[in-house]
């Protein structure tokens, strides 16, 4: 896959995963912070100060998602992201990182 196709992939999954997160604040009425930087980097701030770093890697044509759980790398097959070490889906990954962190507060996807 070209740079110019990946790079629009990982942007579209990026801002569908920033949306759910703010929906899932609002709905749960939580005290986060999600904030998108330039060069989409995809930050959330839990209420203990806990973080979620998601961002695309265009060189390993990957989105990587970090957490004091872990770190994943997901690579993008049959318009889903798939976690290159055990197979788990980005959003299921991210939806499990987020009830973690949040003690149940935060269900994403």
């Amino acid at each position: 896959m070209d740079e110019s196709k990946f790079s629009q992939l990982a942007q579209a999954e990026l801002a569908a995963i920033e949306a759910a997160i703010e929906a899932a604040i609002t709905r749960a009425d939580a005290d986060c912070d999600v904030q998108m930087s330039a060069g989409g980097i995809l930050e959330v701030e839990l209420e203990d100060g806990a973080k979620v770093v998601i961002n695309q890697h265009a060189a390993m044509q990957e989105i990587w998602l970090a957490a004091r759980t872990g770190a994943h790398h997901f690579r993008p097959e049959g318009g889903r992201w798939i976690d290159t070490r055990d197979g788990q889906d980005l959003r299921a990954v991210l939806t499990h990182v987020l009830r973690t962190l949040s003690d149940g507060e935060l269900v994403v996807f």
